[in-house]
């Protein structure tokens, strides 16, 4: 059984190719919504592709394998762009072990730490034990 706690994070970084935001165009057909920023050039990063970095977390580290994502919010603040580095992060901000439900903060920071992205996630962990760290309402 895996133990969480509140304040716990996970990160992953990562820097996305040209060929990938291609592979997710022709893969959806998005090409010409521009989800990651408003004035989101050619080069920018879609805010999907984003999320995937936190889906990512969510199922691997962050509580990891088994995790059911049920809700996500995302707030877009600048755009993220091709050949520059992403830093993606989950943090634990509330513990429900009577319902195994775990929500995390999320953000999306640039080369330069600057917040493109930040939101919240609430999962679902069946195996959820805490640790003595008191809770936040």
């Amino acid at each position: 059984m895996k133990q969480f706690s509140i304040g716990q994070t996970a990160t992953k970084r990562r820097i996305f190719s040209v060929a990938e935001v291609d592979a997710y165009r022709a893969l959806t057909g998005d090409n010409g919504l521009r989800f990651a920023h408003p004035g989101l050039e050619a080069n920018g990063v879609p805010g999907p592709l984003l999320g995937g970095m936190i889906s990512d977390l969510l199922g691997t580290e962050l509580p990891g394998r088994g995790t059911n994502w049920l809700k996500q919010r995302y707030n877009f603040k600048k755009a993220a762009y091709v050949g520059q580095e992403i830093k993606a992060a989950v943090e634990i901000t509330r513990l429900r072990p009577e319902k195994a439900l775990i929500n995390l903060a999320i953000s999306i920071k640039g080369p330069a730490g600057d917040i493109l992205c930040e939101g919240e996630s609430l999962v679902l962990a069946k195996e959820l034990q805490l640790s003595n760290t008191p809770q936040r309402s």
